[in-house]
Protein backbone atom coordinates (compact mmCIF):
# COMPACT_ATOMS: atom_id res chain seq x y z
CA UNK A 1 0.00 0.00 0.00
CA UNK A 2 1.71 3.20 -0.83
CA UNK A 3 0.79 5.67 2.04
CA UNK A 4 2.52 8.76 0.07
CA UNK A 5 0.75 10.80 3.20
CA UNK A 6 2.29 14.75 3.19
CA UNK A 7 3.97 15.58 6.03
CA UNK A 8 1.84 17.40 8.74
CA UNK A 9 4.43 20.91 8.82
CA UNK A 10 4.48 20.96 5.19
CA UNK A 11 0.59 21.13 4.96
CA UNK A 12 -1.34 19.91 7.79
CA UNK A 13 -4.58 20.55 6.07
CA UNK A 14 -3.93 18.45 3.37
CA UNK A 15 -2.14 15.90 5.23
CA UNK A 16 -5.77 15.61 7.07
CA UNK A 17 -7.51 14.93 4.21
CA UNK A 18 -5.62 12.30 2.21
CA UNK A 19 -5.12 10.08 5.68
CA UNK A 20 -8.76 10.61 5.82
CA UNK A 21 -9.40 8.82 2.47
CA UNK A 22 -6.04 6.33 2.52
CA UNK A 23 -7.00 4.90 6.04
CA UNK A 24 -10.53 4.10 4.36
CA UNK A 25 -12.55 6.21 6.96
CA UNK A 26 -14.73 8.71 4.65
CA UNK A 27 -14.67 10.05 1.09
CA UNK A 28 -16.66 12.82 -0.24
CA UNK A 29 -20.32 11.98 -1.73
CA UNK A 30 -21.51 12.86 -5.08
CA UNK A 31 -24.14 14.75 -3.09
CA UNK A 32 -22.88 18.74 -2.26
CA UNK A 33 -21.23 19.27 0.66
CA UNK A 34 -21.91 15.58 2.08
CA UNK A 35 -19.97 12.31 3.05
CA UNK A 36 -19.89 8.80 2.52
CA UNK A 37 -18.44 6.92 5.90
CA UNK A 38 -16.62 4.03 5.58
CA UNK A 39 -16.90 1.08 7.09
CA UNK A 40 -13.58 1.35 9.39
CA UNK A 41 -14.37 5.15 9.73
CA UNK A 42 -18.34 4.21 11.20
CA UNK A 43 -16.46 1.17 13.08
CA UNK A 44 -15.16 3.54 15.81
CA UNK A 45 -17.87 5.82 15.44
CA UNK A 46 -19.86 2.97 16.69
CA UNK A 47 -17.48 2.69 19.63
CA UNK A 48 -17.88 6.05 20.13
CA UNK A 49 -21.89 5.90 20.54
CA UNK A 50 -21.44 2.68 21.94
CA UNK A 51 -19.63 4.24 25.28
CA UNK A 52 -21.51 7.66 25.33
CA UNK A 53 -24.82 5.38 24.95
CA UNK A 54 -23.62 3.53 28.39
CA UNK A 55 -23.05 7.14 29.74
CA UNK A 56 -26.06 8.72 29.00
CA UNK A 57 -28.11 5.50 30.22
CA UNK A 58 -25.98 5.68 33.43
CA UNK A 59 -26.93 8.74 34.22
CA UNK A 60 -30.64 8.44 33.82
CA UNK A 61 -31.17 9.21 30.12
CA UNK A 62 -33.49 6.84 27.55
CA UNK A 63 -33.26 7.55 24.24
CA UNK A 64 -36.48 8.30 21.87
CA UNK A 65 -36.67 9.74 18.46
CA UNK A 66 -38.13 12.46 16.79
CA UNK A 67 -39.15 13.82 13.42
CA UNK A 68 -36.43 14.95 10.59
CA UNK A 69 -38.60 17.34 9.26
CA UNK A 70 -39.46 20.25 11.34
CA UNK A 71 -42.58 23.00 10.26
CA UNK A 72 -41.15 25.82 9.24
CA UNK A 73 -43.53 27.99 11.42
CA UNK A 74 -41.75 26.35 14.70
CA UNK A 75 -38.43 28.09 14.28
CA UNK A 76 -40.29 31.35 13.90
CA UNK A 77 -41.71 31.11 17.44
CA UNK A 78 -38.16 31.17 19.43
CA UNK A 79 -36.58 34.44 17.41
CA UNK A 80 -33.08 33.80 18.69
CA UNK A 81 -32.82 30.29 17.49
CA UNK A 82 -34.63 31.03 14.30
CA UNK A 83 -31.61 33.55 13.35
CA UNK A 84 -29.12 31.23 14.50
CA UNK A 85 -29.80 28.59 11.94
CA UNK A 86 -31.81 30.75 9.32
CA UNK A 87 -29.15 30.65 7.23
CA UNK A 88 -28.02 26.96 7.44
CA UNK A 89 -31.69 25.99 6.55
CA UNK A 90 -32.50 23.31 4.22
CA UNK A 91 -36.35 23.86 3.03
CA UNK A 92 -38.64 21.58 1.56
CA UNK A 93 -41.37 22.49 -0.59
CA UNK A 94 -43.19 20.33 -2.68
CA UNK A 95 -43.90 16.92 -2.00
CA UNK A 96 -44.11 15.40 -5.44
CA UNK A 97 -42.70 14.77 -8.47
CA UNK A 98 -43.87 13.98 -12.03
CA UNK A 99 -42.48 13.30 -15.75
CA UNK A 100 -41.36 16.32 -17.96
CA UNK A 101 -43.82 16.46 -20.54
CA UNK A 102 -40.66 17.16 -23.27
CA UNK A 103 -39.72 13.87 -21.67
CA UNK A 104 -36.91 14.75 -20.15
CA UNK A 105 -36.99 13.62 -16.92
CA UNK A 106 -38.45 14.11 -13.47
CA UNK A 107 -39.45 17.68 -12.67
CA UNK A 108 -40.89 19.22 -9.44
CA UNK A 109 -45.08 18.92 -9.57
CA UNK A 110 -45.88 22.69 -9.17
CA UNK A 111 -49.25 21.73 -7.64
CA UNK A 112 -47.35 19.81 -4.85
CA UNK A 113 -46.41 23.04 -3.27
CA UNK A 114 -46.44 22.79 0.93
CA UNK A 115 -48.97 25.06 2.42
CA UNK A 116 -46.57 24.96 5.97
CA UNK A 117 -42.89 24.55 4.52
CA UNK A 118 -40.80 22.00 5.94
CA UNK A 119 -37.48 22.36 7.50
CA UNK A 120 -34.83 19.34 7.49
CA UNK A 121 -33.53 18.83 11.06
CA UNK A 122 -30.64 21.36 11.81
CA UNK A 123 -31.15 20.42 15.41
CA UNK A 124 -34.33 19.37 17.09
CA UNK A 125 -35.15 21.94 20.01
CA UNK A 126 -38.36 23.23 18.44
CA UNK A 127 -39.66 19.99 17.54
CA UNK A 128 -39.27 17.91 20.63
CA UNK A 129 -40.32 21.71 22.99
CA UNK A 130 -43.72 20.78 20.99
CA UNK A 131 -43.77 17.46 21.88
CA UNK A 132 -43.73 17.72 25.24
CA UNK A 133 -46.21 20.27 25.65
CA UNK A 134 -48.19 16.87 25.52
CA UNK A 135 -46.18 15.10 27.82
CA UNK A 136 -46.08 17.45 30.65
CA UNK A 137 -49.11 18.71 33.06
CA UNK A 138 -48.09 17.97 36.18
CA UNK A 139 -44.62 18.01 38.50
CA UNK A 140 -45.05 14.23 38.52
CA UNK A 141 -44.34 13.95 34.89
CA UNK A 142 -40.94 15.76 35.05
CA UNK A 143 -37.76 15.17 34.47
CA UNK A 144 -37.73 14.01 31.02
CA UNK A 145 -34.65 12.87 30.31
CA UNK A 146 -34.16 11.94 26.50
CA UNK A 147 -31.87 11.50 23.93
CA UNK A 148 -31.40 11.09 20.23
CA UNK A 149 -29.38 9.59 18.20
CA UNK A 150 -29.96 11.30 14.82
CA UNK A 151 -28.67 12.59 11.32
CA UNK A 152 -28.59 17.16 10.90
CA UNK A 153 -28.65 18.91 8.13
CA UNK A 154 -26.66 22.59 8.16
CA UNK A 155 -26.13 23.77 4.56
CA UNK A 156 -22.42 24.67 4.97
CA UNK A 157 -20.84 26.02 2.07
CA UNK A 158 -17.25 25.19 2.60
CA UNK A 159 -16.58 21.55 3.71
CA UNK A 160 -14.39 19.30 5.17
CA UNK A 161 -14.96 15.55 5.79
CA UNK A 162 -16.07 14.87 9.36
CA UNK A 163 -14.78 18.51 10.34
CA UNK A 164 -18.14 20.59 8.50
CA UNK A 165 -20.22 18.79 6.40
CA UNK A 166 -23.58 19.55 5.16
CA UNK A 167 -25.03 16.74 6.41
CA UNK A 168 -23.87 14.85 9.87
CA UNK A 169 -24.15 12.05 12.29
CA UNK A 170 -24.61 13.24 16.21
CA UNK A 171 -26.57 12.79 19.27
CA UNK A 172 -28.70 15.41 20.89
CA UNK A 173 -29.64 15.23 24.76
CA UNK A 174 -33.52 17.33 25.36
CA UNK A 175 -34.23 17.68 28.89
CA UNK A 176 -36.94 19.58 30.87
CA UNK A 177 -36.73 20.11 34.45
CA UNK A 178 -38.82 21.59 37.28
CA UNK A 179 -36.41 23.63 38.91
CA UNK A 180 -33.69 26.11 37.51
CA UNK A 181 -31.16 24.81 39.53
CA UNK A 182 -31.74 21.41 38.56
CA UNK A 183 -31.46 22.17 34.95
CA UNK A 184 -27.74 23.79 35.17
CA UNK A 185 -26.85 20.60 37.25
CA UNK A 186 -28.04 18.83 34.22
CA UNK A 187 -25.95 21.02 31.71
CA UNK A 188 -22.95 20.83 33.92
CA UNK A 189 -23.20 16.87 34.61
CA UNK A 190 -23.57 16.46 30.66
CA UNK A 191 -20.74 18.55 30.10
CA UNK A 192 -18.40 16.71 32.47
CA UNK A 193 -19.82 13.28 30.62
CA UNK A 194 -18.45 14.80 27.69
CA UNK A 195 -15.12 15.42 29.45
CA UNK A 196 -14.28 11.96 30.50
CA UNK A 197 -15.23 10.45 27.14
CA UNK A 198 -12.85 12.62 25.19
CA UNK A 199 -10.08 12.00 27.85
CA UNK A 200 -10.67 8.75 29.04
CA UNK A 201 -11.53 7.22 25.93
CA UNK A 202 -10.72 9.21 23.23
CA UNK A 203 -7.28 10.48 24.75
CA UNK A 204 -8.12 13.90 24.13
CA UNK A 205 -7.32 16.38 27.03
CA UNK A 206 -10.23 19.50 27.21
CA UNK A 207 -10.62 21.95 28.93
CA UNK A 208 -13.78 23.04 30.25
CA UNK A 209 -15.37 25.99 30.09
CA UNK A 210 -18.32 28.64 29.47
CA UNK A 211 -19.11 30.23 25.78
CA UNK A 212 -19.35 34.08 25.68
CA UNK A 213 -22.66 35.90 24.92
CA UNK A 214 -21.67 36.16 20.94
CA UNK A 215 -20.73 32.29 20.74
CA UNK A 216 -23.60 30.61 22.91
CA UNK A 217 -26.01 28.44 21.26
CA UNK A 218 -28.78 30.27 19.88
CA UNK A 219 -31.58 30.27 22.16
CA UNK A 220 -29.75 28.91 24.96
CA UNK A 221 -29.03 31.67 28.45
CA UNK A 222 -25.73 29.44 28.32
CA UNK A 223 -23.85 27.12 26.37
CA UNK A 224 -20.85 24.83 28.27
CA UNK A 225 -18.03 23.25 25.67
CA UNK A 226 -14.89 21.18 25.83
CA UNK A 227 -12.65 22.39 23.75
CA UNK A 228 -9.59 20.71 22.88
CA UNK A 229 -6.35 20.94 20.77
CA UNK A 230 -4.71 19.94 17.36
CA UNK A 231 -1.28 19.13 16.47
CA UNK A 232 -1.17 22.32 14.07
CA UNK A 233 -2.20 24.58 17.39
CA UNK A 234 -5.54 24.82 16.75
CA UNK A 235 -8.43 24.61 18.97
CA UNK A 236 -11.68 22.25 18.50
CA UNK A 237 -14.82 22.29 20.18
CA UNK A 238 -15.75 18.59 20.73
CA UNK A 239 -19.01 18.99 22.83
CA UNK A 240 -21.44 21.36 24.14
CA UNK A 241 -23.92 21.61 26.82
CA UNK A 242 -26.84 24.48 26.77
CA UNK A 243 -28.54 25.54 29.64
CA UNK A 244 -31.82 26.75 28.04
CA UNK A 245 -33.73 28.35 31.13
CA UNK A 246 -37.62 28.47 30.08
CA UNK A 247 -37.03 30.21 26.21
CA UNK A 248 -38.47 26.85 24.87
CA UNK A 249 -41.09 26.39 27.34
CA UNK A 250 -41.84 29.90 27.27
CA UNK A 251 -42.08 29.71 23.33
CA UNK A 252 -44.14 26.41 22.66
CA UNK A 253 -46.12 26.42 25.98
CA UNK A 254 -44.86 24.01 27.92
CA UNK A 255 -45.91 24.36 31.36
CA UNK A 256 -46.48 22.33 34.27
CA UNK A 257 -48.19 22.34 37.46
CA UNK A 258 -46.25 22.24 41.11
CA UNK A 259 -47.14 20.70 44.15
CA UNK A 260 -49.29 23.50 45.35
CA UNK A 261 -50.90 23.76 41.91
CA UNK A 262 -49.39 26.63 40.27
CA UNK A 263 -48.70 26.89 37.03
CA UNK A 264 -44.90 27.55 35.73
CA UNK A 265 -42.85 27.36 32.66
CA UNK A 266 -40.82 24.52 32.44
CA UNK A 267 -36.95 25.04 32.40
CA UNK A 268 -34.87 23.43 29.27
CA UNK A 269 -31.37 21.99 28.68
CA UNK A 270 -29.87 20.58 25.09
CA UNK A 271 -26.27 18.97 24.49
CA UNK A 272 -24.98 17.34 21.90
CA UNK A 273 -21.26 16.08 19.87
CA UNK A 274 -21.15 14.77 16.78
CA UNK A 275 -19.08 13.09 14.29
CA UNK A 276 -16.83 15.73 14.32
CA UNK A 277 -15.39 13.90 17.19
CA UNK A 278 -13.68 11.85 14.96
CA UNK A 279 -11.95 14.81 13.34
CA UNK A 280 -10.23 15.46 16.85
CA UNK A 281 -9.44 11.91 17.08
CA UNK A 282 -7.40 12.20 14.14
CA UNK A 283 -5.86 15.56 14.59
CA UNK A 284 -5.40 14.85 18.40
CA UNK A 285 -2.84 11.90 17.45
CA UNK A 286 -1.77 10.93 14.64
CA UNK A 287 1.25 11.15 12.67
CA UNK A 288 2.92 11.37 9.25
CA UNK A 289 2.13 7.70 8.50
CA UNK A 290 -1.14 7.61 9.54
CA UNK A 291 -3.62 7.21 11.90
CA UNK A 292 -3.06 6.41 16.08
CA UNK A 293 -5.65 5.17 17.77
CA UNK A 294 -6.49 4.76 21.20
CA UNK A 295 -7.15 0.93 22.07
CA UNK A 296 -10.22 1.93 23.72
CA UNK A 297 -11.74 3.20 20.17
CA UNK A 298 -9.95 1.38 17.51
CA UNK A 299 -11.80 -0.90 15.57
CA UNK A 300 -9.01 -3.84 15.51
CA UNK A 301 -6.69 -3.69 18.76
CA UNK A 302 -4.23 -6.29 17.71
CA UNK A 303 -3.53 -7.60 14.39
CA UNK A 304 -1.36 -11.17 13.99
CA UNK A 305 0.65 -11.15 10.83
CA UNK A 306 1.87 -15.08 9.90
CA UNK A 307 5.53 -15.38 8.59
CA UNK A 308 6.03 -18.28 6.63
CA UNK A 309 7.57 -20.43 3.54
CA UNK A 310 5.33 -22.62 2.25
CA UNK A 311 2.00 -24.41 3.24
CA UNK A 312 3.27 -26.52 5.91
CA UNK A 313 5.04 -23.24 7.87
CA UNK A 314 1.73 -21.47 7.17
CA UNK A 315 -0.22 -24.41 8.64
CA UNK A 316 2.29 -24.44 12.11
CA UNK A 317 2.00 -20.34 12.30
CA UNK A 318 -1.68 -20.65 12.06
CA UNK A 319 -2.56 -22.99 14.89
CA UNK A 320 -0.60 -20.84 17.11
CA UNK A 321 -2.07 -17.42 15.95
CA UNK A 322 -5.43 -18.73 16.30
CA UNK A 323 -4.31 -19.77 19.88
CA UNK A 324 -3.34 -16.13 20.84
CA UNK A 325 -6.30 -15.10 18.76
CA UNK A 326 -8.35 -16.82 21.43
CA UNK A 327 -6.75 -15.90 24.70
CA UNK A 328 -7.05 -12.47 23.61
CA UNK A 329 -10.24 -12.15 22.83
CA UNK A 330 -11.40 -14.20 25.92
CA UNK A 331 -9.99 -10.94 27.87
CA UNK A 332 -12.42 -8.33 25.69
CA UNK A 333 -9.75 -7.47 23.10
CA UNK A 334 -10.81 -7.02 19.25
CA UNK A 335 -8.00 -9.38 17.31
CA UNK A 336 -7.77 -10.07 13.78
CA UNK A 337 -5.68 -12.88 12.33
CA UNK A 338 -4.53 -11.35 8.44
CA UNK A 339 -3.59 -14.90 6.72
CA UNK A 340 -4.72 -13.66 3.50
CA UNK A 341 -2.08 -14.94 0.61
CA UNK A 342 -2.77 -11.98 -1.89
CA UNK A 343 -0.21 -9.23 -0.09
CA UNK A 344 3.16 -9.63 1.12
CA UNK A 345 3.57 -9.06 4.77
CA UNK A 346 5.65 -5.34 4.45
CA UNK A 347 2.56 -4.64 2.56
CA UNK A 348 0.22 -5.33 5.71
CA UNK A 349 2.70 -3.83 8.30
CA UNK A 350 1.94 -0.73 6.15
CA UNK A 351 -1.63 -0.97 5.63
CA UNK A 352 -2.27 -1.65 9.46
CA UNK A 353 0.20 1.16 10.71
CA UNK A 354 -1.41 3.73 8.19
CA UNK A 355 -4.84 2.38 10.01
CA UNK A 356 -3.75 3.04 13.60
CA UNK A 357 -4.11 -0.49 14.90
CA UNK A 358 -2.61 0.16 18.43
CA UNK A 359 -0.33 -3.62 18.36
CA UNK A 360 0.90 -5.80 15.94
CA UNK A 361 2.56 -9.02 16.42
CA UNK A 362 4.77 -10.52 13.60
CA UNK A 363 4.83 -14.57 13.99
CA UNK A 364 7.11 -16.94 11.99
CA UNK A 365 8.41 -20.04 11.95
CA UNK A 366 11.43 -18.81 13.61
CA UNK A 367 9.37 -17.66 16.26
CA UNK A 368 7.53 -20.78 17.00
CA UNK A 369 11.03 -22.87 17.45
CA UNK A 370 12.18 -20.09 19.93
CA UNK A 371 8.36 -19.63 21.83
CA UNK A 372 8.78 -15.62 20.72
CA UNK A 373 6.77 -13.27 18.61
CA UNK A 374 7.51 -9.78 17.84
CA UNK A 375 5.39 -7.16 19.33
CA UNK A 376 5.24 -3.76 17.75
CA UNK A 377 3.39 -0.63 19.00
CA UNK A 378 2.14 1.81 16.80
CA UNK A 379 2.03 5.03 19.35
CA UNK A 380 5.91 4.98 19.47
CA UNK A 381 6.89 2.47 16.28
CA UNK A 382 9.20 0.60 19.34
CA UNK A 383 9.41 -3.11 18.60
CA UNK A 384 10.27 -5.48 21.14
CA UNK A 385 10.51 -9.82 21.06
CA UNK A 386 8.34 -11.24 24.21
CA UNK A 387 7.57 -14.88 24.67
CA UNK A 388 4.74 -16.59 23.78
CA UNK A 389 4.33 -17.49 27.29
CA UNK A 390 1.46 -14.78 28.94
CA UNK A 391 1.27 -13.13 26.02
CA UNK A 392 -1.90 -12.04 26.09
CA UNK A 393 -1.40 -10.71 29.52
CA UNK A 394 1.86 -8.41 27.99
CA UNK A 395 -0.73 -7.39 25.17
CA UNK A 396 -3.58 -6.29 27.75
CA UNK A 397 -0.95 -4.37 29.74
CA UNK A 398 0.38 -3.31 25.92
CA UNK A 399 -2.75 -1.86 25.49
CA UNK A 400 -3.06 0.02 28.62
CA UNK A 401 0.31 1.88 28.07
CA UNK A 402 -0.56 2.87 25.13
CA UNK A 403 -4.05 4.24 26.25
CA UNK A 404 -2.03 6.26 28.70
CA UNK A 405 0.91 7.22 26.80
CA UNK A 406 -1.53 8.73 23.89
CA UNK A 407 -3.30 10.78 26.08
CA UNK A 408 -0.40 11.96 28.19
CA UNK A 409 1.57 12.70 24.68
CA UNK A 410 -1.99 14.88 23.61
CA UNK A 411 -1.71 16.75 27.49
CA UNK A 412 2.20 17.74 27.26
CA UNK A 413 1.28 19.29 23.88
CA UNK A 414 -1.39 21.24 24.89
CA UNK A 415 0.25 22.45 28.20
CA UNK A 416 2.77 23.52 26.75
CA UNK A 417 0.50 25.45 24.03
CA UNK A 418 -1.29 27.24 26.62
CA UNK A 419 0.50 30.70 26.84
CA UNK A 420 -0.26 33.66 29.18
CA UNK A 421 0.08 37.54 27.53
CA UNK A 422 -0.59 40.72 28.35
CA UNK A 423 -0.39 42.64 25.62
CA UNK A 424 -1.94 42.71 22.09
CA UNK A 425 1.19 42.74 20.49
CA UNK A 426 2.23 39.28 22.14
CA UNK A 427 -1.12 37.78 21.45
CA UNK A 428 -0.66 38.27 17.93
CA UNK A 429 3.17 37.53 17.83
CA UNK A 430 2.17 34.19 19.89
CA UNK A 431 -1.06 33.50 17.88
CA UNK A 432 1.42 33.57 14.43
CA UNK A 433 4.44 32.00 15.68
CA UNK A 434 3.45 29.61 18.40
CA UNK A 435 -0.52 29.40 18.15
CA UNK A 436 -2.69 26.62 20.78
CA UNK A 437 -4.61 28.69 23.21
CA UNK A 438 -3.72 31.98 24.20
CA UNK A 439 -4.79 33.23 27.50
CA UNK A 440 -5.84 37.05 28.35
CA UNK A 441 -7.68 39.11 29.98
CA UNK A 442 -10.88 40.74 28.07
CA UNK A 443 -13.05 43.51 29.05
CA UNK A 444 -16.16 41.72 28.57
CA UNK A 445 -17.88 43.28 25.62
CA UNK A 446 -18.96 41.93 22.27
CA UNK A 447 -17.14 45.17 20.43
CA UNK A 448 -13.97 43.92 21.33
CA UNK A 449 -14.35 40.03 20.91
CA UNK A 450 -15.52 41.14 17.78
CA UNK A 451 -12.78 43.07 16.73
CA UNK A 452 -9.97 40.73 17.84
CA UNK A 453 -11.32 38.38 15.85
CA UNK A 454 -11.74 40.37 12.87
CA UNK A 455 -8.09 41.78 13.29
CA UNK A 456 -6.36 38.21 14.20
CA UNK A 457 -9.16 35.86 12.92
CA UNK A 458 -8.74 34.06 16.77
CA UNK A 459 -11.96 33.67 18.70
CA UNK A 460 -12.95 33.10 22.54
CA UNK A 461 -12.80 29.68 22.76
CA UNK A 462 -14.17 29.47 26.52
CA UNK A 463 -14.14 31.02 29.52
CA UNK A 464 -12.85 27.92 31.53
CA UNK A 465 -14.69 26.86 34.13
CA UNK A 466 -11.51 26.66 37.01
CA UNK A 467 -10.59 30.38 35.96
CA UNK A 468 -9.59 32.35 39.07
CA UNK A 469 -10.22 36.10 39.49
CA UNK A 470 -7.33 38.15 38.58
CA UNK A 471 -7.30 41.81 38.57
CA UNK A 472 -5.38 42.85 35.11
CA UNK A 473 -6.46 44.82 31.89
CA UNK A 474 -7.88 44.05 28.51
CA UNK A 475 -5.20 43.42 25.85
CA UNK A 476 -7.19 44.98 23.07
CA UNK A 477 -8.97 48.14 24.37
CA UNK A 478 -6.99 48.56 27.92
CA UNK A 479 -10.22 48.80 30.35
CA UNK A 480 -10.19 46.73 33.47
CA UNK A 481 -11.31 42.66 33.55
CA UNK A 482 -11.07 40.32 35.92
CA UNK A 483 -10.03 37.25 34.81
CA UNK A 484 -8.38 35.88 31.97
CA UNK A 485 -10.28 34.10 28.80
CA UNK A 486 -9.04 31.55 26.78
CA UNK A 487 -8.55 32.52 22.49
CA UNK A 488 -7.41 30.20 19.49
CA UNK A 489 -7.63 30.11 15.85
CA UNK A 490 -10.19 27.45 15.82
CA UNK A 491 -11.80 24.57 13.04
Amino acid sequence: MAKALPSRSENYSEWYNELVKKADLAENSDVRGCMVIKPYGYSIWEKMQQDLDRRFKETGHTNAYFPLFIPKSYLSKEADHVEGFAKECAVVTHYRLKNAEDGSGVVVDPEAKLEDELIVRPTSETVIWNTYRKWIQSYRDLPILVNQWANVVRWEMRTRLFLRTAEFLWQEGHTAHATKDEAIAETKQMLDVYAEFAEDIMGVPVVKGVKTESERFAGALDTYCIEALMQDGKALQAGTSHFLGQNFAKAFDVKFADKDGKLDLVWGTSWGVSTRLMGALIMAHSDDEGLVLPPNLAPIQVVIVPIYKGEEQLAQVSEKALEIQSALRKRGISVKFDNRDTHRPGWKFAEYELKGVPVRLALGARDLENGTVEVARRDTKEKNTYQLENIDQIVADLLEAIQSNIYNKAKSYRDEHITKVDSYEEFKEVLEKKGGFVSAHWDGTKETEAKIKEETKATIRCIPLDNKLEDGVCIYSGKPSTQRVLFAKAY
